[in-house]
């Protein structure tokens, strides 16, 4: 018997976070009673999201796959289907009995790599602040920072929900009134790295992730189109 959220997202039906999302919500029901935090499974069970029953896959469904996407501007990370933007699941390749798991998100008008996987359990490993995984992007702001800035933004910001900062900064040149970054972080919060850039008075007008945890954005990778991964590569997050 495991507990419920690792279940459901080792069968690649959401990530832990938003199994204990959806408890905490009462949303999610087993065998027809509510889910509560600590919920033991052992995998026979009814599973129903307000009130509509889950396709549960058993473990049985094939081994851990990992894709790398890169997800072009003007694509949403969701499932919703009243999304009035293409999504990113529209692009992938069709599953059987089970689903792709994003790993972390990007937002409407960012671009580059997005890891998706059929292992919910390995999706909330690599993008739970525990494990430290780093994330790295090309931005571009408009102005030139000062000094005092770029200190703020490697020592430690406080933003709206907390301290944060960039783990390294460095300039990447630039034309006019434009300025590339190759920024790195630790951490996958909410538009994190615009607000980062917010809080020194910089708006960011490009965004491009090239690289998450061991991944690098393959340069031949076309947007829009995606490459299997080895997962091999998440051994340190597999444990």
């Amino acid at each position: 018997m495991i507990r419920v959220q690792k279940y459901l997202a080792a069968a690649g039906v959401a990530s832990r976070r938003e199994v204990e999302a959806w408890i905490a919500a009462g949303r999610l029901s087993v065998n027809g009673q509510r889910a509560e935090p600590g919920l033991k499974v052992g995998g026979g069970e009814r599973f129903r999201l307000d009130g509509r029953l889950l396709q549960v896959p058993r473990s049985d469904s094939g081994g851990t796959r990992v894709i790398a996407y890169n997800k072009p501007e003007g694509e949403l990370v969701t499932r919703d289907r009243r999304a009035r933007h293409p999504t990113v699941f529209a692009a992938l390749p069709r599953l059987r009995g089970r689903r792709w798991v994003a790993v972390g998100r990007l937002d409407l008008n960012s671009s580059g790599l997005l890891l998706l996987t059929t292992d919910g359990g390995l999706a909330h490993r690599l993008m739970h602040p525990s494990f430290g995984v780093e994330r790295e992007y090309l931005v571009r702001v408009l102005g030139q920072p000062g000094a005092q800035a770029m200190r703020r933004l490697t020592g430690g910001v406080v933003l709206e929900d907390g301290p944060a900062r960039f783990d390294a900064l460095v300039e990447q040149g630039g034309s006019g009134a434009n300025r590339w970054f190759r920024v790195t972080l630790s951490e996958g919060r909410h538009r994190v790295v615009r607000r980062l850039w917010s809080s020194q008075g910089h708006a960011v007008s490009r965004l491009i992730r090239v690289r998450y945890g061991p991944v690098r954005l393959p340069r031949d990778l076309p947007r829009g189109q995606w490459r299997e991964i080895d997962p091999k590569k998440f051994a340190d997050a597999s444990a």
